[in-house]
């Protein structure tokens, strides 16, 4: 992150100094006037300069490629990241490139770890909470799929079988697309038990007076 002291008689100049040296526009920095100067008298004696400090503002995609550009390095690994504002309080990274696999690991546990640390060095230097959301080789969707699909199943299997099923442990997100996926059905109701990073969605039979 750039950022410099500039003396000039008004402001306007100082900054226009600053702009020039560091390479930036306005809009990329933020501006402190630090002495906004006097004329003195007459305009010729104890005439006082204007002081700013003009300092770049960070850009988060900068701070997250940056970021995982080192991370990724340590693990010989070196996929092209795209990074895009999903909105403005979410950036949305994608990684292409080979071996993503590893990068992926056991049911995503790789890849949302990864996500995790992106996130909390991103939101160091944010003044509001910025969501990260990571995912490559379009695993994101593939998992959810998956999701959905066992957790229809497993209503079926609850069903018919009127006993209570307990799946794996699962990620908060994860856990979700179950919850949610499973809400449609009226003869089962779901609930997680356990403590985190083990903690699992519960499928129960819903009691006959609860339907």
């Amino acid at each position: 992150m750039k950022s410099l002291e500039k003396s000039a008689k008004t402001v306007d100049e100082a900054v226009v100094d600053a702009l020039v040296e560091l390479g930036l526009t306005s809009d990329q920095v933020d501006i402190e006037v630090l002495d906004e100067g006097s004329k003195g008298i007459l305009g010729l004696f104890g005439t006082k300069l204007a002081r700013v400090r003009v300092t770049q503002k960070i850009n988060l995609q900068d701070v997250a490629k940056d970021f995982l550009q080192k991370l990724l390095k340590s693990m010989d690994l070196n996929p092209e990241i795209v990074i895009t504002e999903e909105d403005k309080n979410t950036l949305m990274i994608n990684l292409d490139g080979e071996q993503m696999g590893v990068l992926i690991g056991k049911r995503g546990q790789t890849l949302d770890a990864i996500q995790y640390l992106t996130s909390l060095v991103v939101n160091k230097y944010s003044d509001h909470y910025i969501r990260v959301k990571m995912d490559t080789e379009d695993y994101r969707n593939r998992r959810r799929k998956t999701l959905e699909s066992l957790a229809n199943n497993l209503a079926m299997k609850v069903k018919k079988t009127g006993k209570k099923f307990t799946l794996e442990p699962m990620s908060p997100n994860e856990r979700r697309i179950i919850h949610s996926t499973l809400q449609k059905y009226k003869f089962i109701e779901t609930h997680s038990e356990g403590e985190e990073p083990f903690r699992r969605v519960v499928i129960v039979p819903k009691k006959r007076g609860m339907e």
